[in-house]
């Protein structure tokens, strides 16, 4: 059996978070500090997915 050595786990991609102060879109990754990169501001809101998500009223 020959397996590859250079097996490398997945990269995530950055999530994109969009500041509170001056709105624009961040791309911070998993070890990137919280911080727009703009203006600095610590606030950031996580932006809306495009996928469809639906909730079941039981």
């Amino acid at each position: 059996m020959d397996t590859p050595k250079d097996l490398q786990p997945p990269k995530q991609q950055p999530m994109i978070y969009i500041c509170g102060e001056c709105h624009t879109e961040n791309e911070i990754k998993a070890r990137d500090p919280i911080r727009c990169r703009e203006c600095g501001y610590r606030i950031m809101y996580k932006k809306r997915t495009k996928r469809l998500v639906v909730f079941d009223a039981r």
